[in-house]
């Protein structure tokens, strides 16, 4: 009952904020902040103008959608109408499950279309290591809820593990949670709505061509973890989607080839860490400071109070952040921290903006004080 309370809040906040807050300012002809496209609003759902509303293959239950994934070739659409809801916990629990997407197969539902909420998948097994696999490239998962079993931080877990010295070891005992995962290139994700995954919502391993896009993704906040989309050696453009209550919306390692673009993309207000991220070698313990190869932060709205953007080492070519507006932060040090190879220029600060600069050595003290 209370997860499920919690998701009915979050998406009634999503909606009111998207109707009652703007999203983007203009100053001096300038637009700073996520701004909506021609495929619909941020963040998906009603108005999305990409909804597949049909499939080759139609599914209803589990057994059904198995079947039909093992049965679908390259170009197909693997359907799943209305409301239908397809819980996996069972099967994910006993049999260790994953749904298995085939090369260029996509998986749909109609979040959108004559106000659906979309199919939903869910699992409620703690230990859900990954519950969608896009088993090649070019794999789209579009218009569903996917949603995981775990919505909660663990503050007091991470506390035993970490501040009383039990260690990785410890933490890991506890059971953790995936939603969407690749490690080929080209996977597409848009307009689902992921949420209460400990890990991650989407988990990019490796692959390059990855599109996250038009998604509300939200509650996944498990203390240590709590990605809404990783990166572990991938690329991709994350754009148009809503984030909020997420420990990270958006974290990579930091290895070498690990690179994204995050644009037009809104952080709805709670955050339990830094909004963005890109770890470095002191966290990765590797005897480097690479950050990553080449990140883009652009045109992003920030509403949680926390600080917007980390990039805790020193990116391989670069990091840009630009026309983004934080209107919960008055000035650069107080919305990103970074270090050399990070360039922060001509963002909107405060809730009655104005467009500053930062001063280079206030911002690599900052990055000298950022926790790991």
């Amino acid at each position: 009952m209370s997860w499920m309370v919690i998701l009915m809040a979050s998406l009634l906040q999503a909606a009111a904020g998207q109707s009652q807050e703007a999203t983007f300012v203009e100053i001096n002809g300038e637009k700073y902040g996520a701004q909506a496209d021609d495929f619909g609003p941020i963040g998906g759902g009603r108005g999305y103008k990409q909804i597949i509303g049909k499939g080759d293959l139609t599914v209803k239950n589990l057994d059904q959608l198995i079947d039909a994934l093992g049965k679908a070739k390259a170009g197909q659409v693997v359907f799943i109408p209305g409301e239908t809801e397809i819980d996996c916990t069972a099967r994910v629990y006993i049999e260790e499950l994953v749904l298995q997407v085939p090369a260029g197969v996509t998986l749909a539902g109609n979040r959108g279309e004559n106000g659906s909420v979309g199919a939903l998948l869910c699992s409620d097994a703690l230990k859900t290591p990954l519950l969608i696999r896009a088993a090649g490239p070019d794999v789209r998962v579009t218009g569903l809820r996917i949603r995981g079993p775990n919505p909660k931080r663990y503050l007091d877990h991470h506390h035993r593990s970490f501040a009383e010295g039990r260690g990785h070891e410890y933490y890991y005992k506890f059971p953790t949670s995936a939603g969407i995962g690749t490690e080929h290139p080209g996977l597409e994700v848009d307009n689902c709505e992921i949420s209460g995954f400990s890990h991650c919502g989407v988990k990019l391993s490796r692959g390059d061509r990855h599109h996250i896009h038009h998604c509300f993704i939200h509650h996944c906040q498990y203390n240590g973890l709590g990605y809404g989309v990783s990166h572990d050696t991938a690329s991709s453009l994350i754009e148009r989607n809503l984030f909020d209550f997420n420990r990270h919306s958006i974290a990579g390692t930091g290895r070498p080839g690990c690179s994204y673009e995050a644009r037009h993309n809104v952080e709805l207000g709670t955050s339990l860490s830094h909004c963005f991220d890109m770890h470095g070698g002191r966290d990765r313990k590797d005897g480097t400071d690479i950050a990553g190869t080449r990140i883009a932060i652009h045109h992003n709205t920030f509403r949680a109070p926390e600080h917007a953007v980390a990039i805790r080492g020193v990116p391989q070519e670069t990091c840009e952040v630009f026309g983004n507006w934080f209107p919960r932060h008055d000035s650069p040090q107080a919305a990103v921290r970074a270090s050399a190879g990070t360039h922060v220029r001509n963002n909107a600060y405060g809730a009655a903006p104005a467009v500053m600069d930062p001063q280079p050595q206030a911002r690599e003290k900052a990055a000298a004080t950022q926790p790991g």
